[in-house]
């Protein structure tokens, strides 16, 4: 069973990896590097600043929380227990790869970090906001933009980016409850 799962993810990742045009390859390197975003996560910590005043602070280390824990599990536990080489490092896909600016990722792959922040920050975000804008579902797109350059770059197969997506949703999700939790009630008789 185990076998025909990585199979089907090799062939999966082929197919998608082969769908490369040369105007989006410089687009999908941008969109997975990270320091690009910065301004978008100002953004974030803008609006809830904003909304949340000085207890911001509570979310904020909540977001930031569950974003360390999806990043730990992911490349701290998993990469090196796990040890399944990136695509793009596989000697078995040498020249079979398709990668840009010879960017190939550290040697291991599963889970991706890279989905697993993203989808990490997007639920909890998306649970923090749920109930105010209509719109904010678009931050899983967001967060799928992300984590799919990372297999059109040849660095993740697509189960590296599942797995580290669910991980990432997971924290998010528990991250933001205990946020909320230590809003409701540690800060009872302070209302902003």
């Amino acid at each position: 069973m185990i076998d025909w799962l990585i199979k089907l993810d090799q062939e999966i990742f082929f197919f998608l990896n082969g769908l490369h045009q040369d105007w989006l390859d410089q687009v999908m390197f941008w969109i997975s590097d990270k320091y690009v975003w910065f301004p978008f996560y100002a953004v974030l910590a803008g609006i809830i600043i904003k909304k949340y005043k000085w207890h911001s602070i509570i979310w904020l280390v909540g977001l930031g929380l569950a974003i360390a824990a999806a990043d730990q599990v992911c490349s701290g536990f998993m990469k090196p227990y796990f040890e399944r080489p990136r695509p793009s490092r596989d000697p078995q896909f040498e020249g079979l790869v398709y990668i840009i600016n010879g960017y190939t990722g550290g040697h291991y792959g599963f889970a991706s970090s890279h989905s697993g922040n993203a989808f990490s920050l997007a639920a909890f975000v998306f649970f923090l906001f749920r109930n105010e804008y209509k719109w904010i579902w678009t931050i899983f797109v967001w967060a799928f933009v992300v984590a799919y350059s990372r297999i059109y770059l040849g660095v993740h197969y697509p189960g590296d980016i599942l797995v580290g997506g669910l991980i990432g949703t997971l924290f998010g999700y528990l991250f933001y409850k205990l946020a909320a939790w230590v809003h409701e009630n540690k800060f009872k008789s302070v209302r902003t």
